[in-house]
């Protein structure tokens, strides 16, 4: 497990799979939780409360990112952590890697960038960050749209040309056949 710091002593941020040293058994929690709940204050049970709520949406929303965004997502979930009255952490912050990269080919491009801007707004309360990863999907697939369209457009054009010149001869070859 890896542990970074950060400015606040009380945030963590975990990657990593779960550590044997964070493992108990059941009984060794309920235990804990009864001696603990017992000797916490209610204003750092309202905090307990708060953060077990705010563990509870964090996950979701990073759960709805990653079911959302198959085949463009990088890596799992990485959470901040708080470590809370109750001596158990909780997540306050997390995010989900998502791949913004453009395909080789627009067509690719413009499915890939569909599947990103509902990855990224796939959570019920998007934050910031989301809508700013939705709006350059949306970019990219503009540009990629844009692409396949001149290249639509330089197509009709290059066989209307071939049409015109397969039409018409030329005016030395329609002028020797009158004179």
């Amino acid at each position: 497990m890896r542990v970074q710091s950060f400015l606040n002593a009380s945030y963590a941020r975990i990657d990593g799979t779960y550590s044997a040293t964070q493992a108990s058994s059941t009984s060794e929690k309920k235990s804990t939780q009864e001696t603990t709940s017992t000797e916490l204050t209610t204003s750092e049970k309202a905090l307990v409360s708060r953060l077990q709520a705010r563990d509870t949406t964090v996950k979701a929303h990073e759960r709805a990112h990653i079911s959302a965004g198959a085949g463009v997502i990088l890596s799992g979930a990485t959470f901040v952590y708080q470590k809370a009255p109750d001596e158990r952490l909780y997540a306050i912050g997390g995010e989900v890697a998502i791949d913004t990269s453009p395909e080789n080919e627009p067509e690719a491009t413009v499915k890939k960038m569909q599947l990103v801007r509902s990855a990224a707004l796939a959570p019920s309360d998007p934050s910031p960050t989301d809508y700013q990863v939705a709006a350059t999907a949306s970019m990219l697939q503009m540009q990629a749209r844009l692409e396949m369209a001149r290249a639509m457009q330089n197509d009709l054009l290059g066989k209307a040309k071939e049409a015109y010149q397969s039409n018409n001869t030329p005016e030395e070859t329609f002028f020797s056949n009158y004179a």
